[in-house]
């Protein structure tokens, strides 16, 4: 039983809004519009009928301001059967299961080789769809039978090893679970398997609703070997990162019964220079010919940065819309002004700079969130659980390319910072969230094809995704251990064939003695140079102590090899907030460490690797 609950009627045409009253069930379907109301006792959160209002009066404000009419729209097209699992196994890097004349056809392999089961499933489905299609379109194929590509029985090896690690309060062995249980997040194991034991015991329940001050407080609990963000890691191993999320990120939602249809973006004309309606890629190679190494669009910088400079105490400063009018001149006047410097911000005022922000975001011509992951970031809330569904934006952030996450990342900062002053500027998380979604979200060309009663789905969902990624944006942009774990597997059998293909060489050139004694010197000295008598050997090239050992104990840390560093070196301009030890070599290409990971602890992970003391670019 539930009492009255509200519904919002949205007139997309007069933009004009209704807030009648209907029954939570059985709630006569007639009004005087003629159309169905829209239902609010089915929302998927807390966000309240005032928040929602404000969201279509935000979407009204976007529809006057008709911006929408200044660029090509751009048209999504769901892809054909087939056509979707092709591209899905060319991204992953597994082109070899469908072509036989790719070129990474060991790579691979040695992919496949680190799967875990769910995510080796993924994979088969997806090779096993398009083998089907092949098969309808009496097309030749030379797709692998899927049981050739796994063994059931390193499946059943994956279910022994993975079982008894996962803790997240809800598979078996934690009756009941428990409070921390429920918001640890286990970096370690992979969240499509702790989705298949969290949905194989049985657990069923519905997303909950969180107020402001009620969403959980999600927690990754201290990894010895160090947290890995985005950014610590080479672009070779960031690339190895990338394809297994995407596996990863598919079989937690095939693992949870929910399909993701993937659209595709038709080619469409854009601006090949300017601020407003130009791609990211085109204005960040424009900022970076006048400032090298800019990866946020120096325009939204500006714009963030002006308005926290009038001061983020200003009342509704991301929901008053500054004047219409005013707002296109000014747009027109930055055009032509922004980079000869002469732009006069002094007489900016708050809320049109809040409105530009808003059209900048809203008139790139492809979406933030990209058209590729569109539909999968809309799909979050069909997750079980807030876990799952932070997870998957874990996952999703992951997978957006680097331009993409860059912007997203400094936009969420400064939602976060606009929140802090929540008790002054009324702008809450969920002022915040409804907001910015539809600013985020309405992609022209998927916006045209979605009826009303999508629209007010869209909206609450939209919302409650914008809230999820401002309050845990500081877990979002962690690449998970088990994906890190992979990853340095991955490494390791490329390793070994090199070995072996290396091996074959010296046989060959009948060399095969003064090469292995060779190599045997060169892992001697690497012995020497990583850790060797209770020692660690540190190189620091780029400053006047380029070499230093350093005593190793059970606690020793990153932070203390840094501040031993610092202790013997001799350059007053190196600062500390400037340096970063890096794991080098071994089963990994690069990576800067957390300052509080485990030495030893790594070296069990990574015994071969090399230690590296560099100046990091902030």
């Amino acid at each position: 039983m539930s009492p009255m609950s509200h519904v919002i009627l949205v007139f997309r045409k007069t933009g004009q809004y209704n807030v009648q009253r209907c029954k939570a069930a059985g709630a006569a379907p007639g009004s005087s519009s003629g159309k169905t109301p829209y239902q609010r006792c089915s929302s998927q959160d807390s966000l309240d009928e005032q928040a929602m209002v404000d969201y279509f009066k935000e979407v009204e404000i976007i529809q006057r301001s008709g911006d929408a009419e200044t660029q090509e729209e751009v048209q999504l097209k769901v892809a054909d059967e087939g056509e979707q699992e092709e591209a899905w196994l060319m991204e992953a890097g597994l082109a070899t299961l469908f072509d036989e004349s790719a070129s990474d056809g060991e790579d691979s392999i040695a992919l496949l080789s680190t799967l875990t089961r769910t995510q080796a499933a993924a994979v088969e489905r997806r090779v096993e769809t398009l083998k089907q299609t092949l098969r309808k379109r009496n097309k030749p194929y030379s797709v692998p039978d899927v049981r050739e590509i796994f063994k059931p029985a390193s499946q059943s090896k994956v279910r022994a090893h993975i079982r008894p690690r996962i803790s997240n309060g809800a598979g078996p062995g934690t009756p009941g679970g428990g409070a921390d249980a429920e918001t640890d997040i286990n970096l370690e194991v992979s969240f499509s398997e702790q989705a298949l034991t969290y949905k194989e015991g049985l657990k069923v329940t519905q997303p909950q609703n969180e107020a402001d001050d009620r969403l959980p407080d999600f927690r990754v609990s201290q990894d010895k070997t160090g947290q890995t963000r985005v950014g610590d890691l080479s672009a070779e191993d960031m690339k190895k990162v990338r394809r297994l999320v995407l596996i990863e990120m598919s079989a937690l939602f095939d693992t949870c019964g929910i399909e993701v249809k993937a659209h595709k973006a038709l080619k469409v004309r854009v601006r090949e220079s300017g601020l407003f309606g130009v791609s990211l890629s085109t204005l960040l190679e424009q900022d970076q010919r006048r400032i090298p190494g800019t990866k946020v669009p120096l325009i939204l910088q500006h714009l963030m940065s002006h308005i926290e400079e009038q001061g983020l105490d200003t009342e509704g400063v991301l929901r008053i819309p500054g004047a219409a009018t005013r707002v296109k001149a000014v747009c027109h006047e930055l055009e032509h002004k922004f980079y000869e410097g002469v732009f006069p911000w002094q007489s900016l005022k708050q809320h049109d700079a809040a409105s530009l922000l808003k059209l900048f975001i809203r008139e790139l011509p492809y979406p933030l969130l990209t058209v590729e992951y569109f539909s999968a970031f809309t799909s979050v809330l069909k997750l079980p659980t807030k876990k799952q569904q932070l997870q998957a934006l874990n996952l999703l952030v992951l997978l957006l390319p680097e331009p993409n996450r860059d912007t997203l990342k400094a936009l969420l900062e400064f939602f976060q910072r606009v929140t802090d002053h929540k008790d002054r500027n009324k702008m809450t998380l969920n002022n915040v969230a409804v907001v910015m979604a539809p600013n985020i979200f309405m992609c022209k060309g998927f916006r045209s094809k979605i009826s009303e009663q999508q629209e007010f789905a869209m909206a609450t969902g939209t919302a409650n995704i914008v809230r999820l990624l401002v309050r845990y944006q500081n877990l979002l942009w962690t690449i998970p251990k088990f994906v890190l774990n992979q990853v340095r597997k991955h490494n390791m059998e490329n390793q070994r064939k090199m070995h072996r293909d290396r091996a074959v060489k010296k046989l060959l050139k009948k060399m095969a003695y003064d090469r292995e004694r060779a190599s045997d010197k060169q892992e001697k000295n690497t012995e020497v140079r990583g850790a060797e008598g209770g020692f660690m050997r540190v190189q620091a090239p780029q400053f006047s102590k380029v070499s230093m050992a350093v005593q190793l104990t059970e606690d020793l840390k990153a932070s203390d090899v840094l501040t031993h560093f610092l202790s013997q070196e001799r350059s007053p301009s190196v600062k500390r907030e400037d340096l970063c030890l890096y794991e080098m070599g071994g089963n990994i290409k690069e990576r800067c460490l957390d300052e509080e990971t485990y030495i030893t602890a790594l070296l069990e992970l990574n015994p071969s690797a090399e230690w590296v003391i560099k100046s990091v670019q902030h």
